[in-house]
């Protein structure tokens, strides 16, 4: 966190004094007045400098996209990171050739990656935000896989009449199998186990 402590005449001048040690802008600070100054007889006598602490704000979506950049390289991966906001909702898409060495297998290493740029981004941000990471449509394909394999296994739990139990997921790609079948009379699914190795169980009726 940068900040820097400035003096001037007036408050004014020395928060002008500050932005210009920091090279940035207003409106990417928070101002601390630690002393308003005093102009004194003629401007001269009894005067006392104004006093301010200026600190620079972190961007957490800026660090989180510098976090993924910054691992992407250490793995080999040059990437470009797109940033949608969507309310506490934030989606991190990238592009990028090798992009396959950051999905890994089933997606391993994506919702690796995932899990610690939402450390990163929370660690800087007022509010508490979940983060998607995607890269080349993978989510997609990936959501369109579980629920052809949500749909095979409940048909195998039917026809054998016996609990079917699923790989562990991440909460999300569990959602998608709970969704894919809620509406699905001949069986009902739950969660079972605990982080990392919570896992869906698809019980027959």
């Amino acid at each position: 966190m940068k900040q820097v402590t400035a003096t001037g005449q007036t408050v004014e001048e020395a928060v002008e004094s500050a932005l210009a040690q920091l090279n940035t802008t207003k409106d990417r600070t928070e101002i601390s007045i630690i002393d308003e100054g005093k102009r004194g007889i003629f401007g001269i006598f009894g005067s006392r400098p104004a006093i301010v602490k200026v600190t620079v704000k972190i961007d957490p979506l800026e660090e989180a996209s510098k976090f993924i950049v910054d691992v992407s390289r250490e793995m080999g991966v040059s990437v470009k990171v797109e940033t949608i906001r969507e309310g506490k909702h934030v989606h991190f898409v990238l592009t990028g050739e090798k992009i396959a060495l950051l999905i890994g297998k089933r997606g391993q290493t994506l919702n690796s990656l995932q899990y610690l740029t939402q450390l990163v981004l929370n660690r800087y941000s007022d509010q508490y935000l979940t983060v998607m990471l995607d890269a080349e449509d993978y989510r997609k394909r990936r959501n369109e896989t579980l629920i052809q394999l949500a749909e095979r296994l409940a048909q195998k739990a039917v026809r054998t009449g016996k609990n079917v139990a699923l790989e562990p997921m991440p909460s999300y790609e569990r959602k998608v199998i709970h969704t894919a079948l809620v509406e699905n009379r001949k069986i009902k699914t739950y969660s079972d186990g605990t982080e990392p190795y919570r896992h869906i169980v698809i019980a027959p009726k």
